[in-house]
Order: structure tokens, then C-alpha cells, then sequence
């Protein structure tokens, strides 16, 4: 039998889809997320919350650098796109901030309120808007880039694969790169996992 694309048990496909499977200590990654991502946002200038879209979930978390004109990271949670959000992910700005680059950790509306469509939406969407508000955040939108981690990273795929100059008015390289964590981009097996 096969289930999907050369599964041939349910055991096959949960072993490569569901990483609590194969992370004994996940809990204790878990808080030390929680711990190091509480401490960023009492350690470093943050503003929190702020809206970019007009629904409840879609805030961003930003970290300026000191410096204006500074790069500007955009990173993307991840969660399986049903879990998490941007407070688990705080800790991404330690290391940047401090190398003078300022940190956007993006907070969207998770499934199944809505469809990962959806979430790829606000991803743009938060992307034109820092574009537009940038220089507020001593960043420069000129030097925009993406990361994410596991859902992120999915799409962190589907924001370099945006039209920006074509829907959004934006520079066709309004990005200028992006780092894709751990992604999963052949979503076609999840609802076998």
C-alpha cells in the first residue's frame, strides 16, 4: 500500500512530519525558548504588539538597533502553523540586535482560524507594511531580509516567491535574501500525519 509518494505506513509518515517523535527532549527546548525569548523583551527595546494587519493576531514584535538605517530581519515562527506565536520566538533578536541589525518577529493568525493561504497573506502583508514603516524602527528598507523556522520556513518559500512589484508596488527585490529553517514545503502529506 502506499499512502503517499513512497509512504507505505502511517509510522513512515509521522516519523518525518511530527518531530515530537524524533526530539526526545522537546518540553525542555520548549522553555528554554520561553525562558530566553522572556528575557529579550525585558533585556532589549522593544516595542510589542504592534499591528500590521487589521485582524487581533496580526502584530509584529520589533527590536531596533541603535543605529538608524540599520538592516532589518523580518523572522517567521514556526508551530506547525496551529501553535506558537511571535513570544516564543522573541529570543531571535539577541544575537542581531546587538550586530546592529534591527528584529521584526511576526505574529500571524494560526489554523485552523484560517487557512495557511491566509497566513502567507499576512506574511506579505507584514512585508509591504514594514517596507512602509521601517526608518520608525532605525531600520532601512532597502536592506529587508526573511527567516523563519518550520512553518516560517514555509514561508519564508512563499514570500520569495512573491510578485512584490507586481501586487504590492514594492521593489521586485524588496527582499534581499531569506533563511528558511527546517521548513516543510510538501504540505500535500500533512493531513496523513
Amino acid at each position: 500500500m502506499n499512502l503517499y509518494r513512497g509512504f507505505a505506513t502511517q509510522e513512515e509518515i509521522d516519523r518525518q512530519y511530527n518531530f515530537a517523535l524524533t526530539v526526545p527532549d522537546v518540553k525542555d527546548w520548549a522553555d528554554f525558548y520561553v525562558e530566553h525569548s522572556a528575557a529579550a523583551r525585558s533585556d532589549l527595546d522593544c516595542s510589542l504588539d504592534v499591528r500590521y494587519g487589521p485582524t487581533t493576531e496580526e502584530t509584529v514584535d520589533i527590536f531596533p538597533a541603535r543605529d538608524p538605517n540599520s538592516p532589518l530581519m523580518v523572522f517567521i515562527h514556526g508551530g506547525y502553523w496551529f501553535r506558537l506565536s511571535s513570544k516564543e520566538f522573541s529570543m531571535v533578536a539577541n544575537g542581531l540586535v546587538g550586530h546592529g541589525i534591527t528584529v521584526a518577529v511576526m505574529n500571524y493568525t494560526l489554523c485552523p482560524k484560517v487557512t495557511v493561504s491566509e497566513i502567507t497573506r499576512q506574511s506579505r502583508a507584514l512585508i509591504a507594511w514594514l517596507h512602509g514603516k521601517a526608518a520608525h524602527y532605525n531600520a532601512d528598507a532597502s536592506r529587508m531580509f526573511v527567516s523563519g523556522h518550520s512553518a516560517g520556513g514555509q514561508q519564508v518559500a512563499m514570500l520569495s516567491g512573491t510578485d512584490w512589484s507586481g501586487d504590492y508596488g514594492l521593489p521586485s527585490d524588496v527582499l534581499k535574501g531569506g533563511v528558511a529553517i527546517s521548513g516543510i514545503y510538501d504540505l500535500r502529506a500533512l493531513p496523513y500525519s
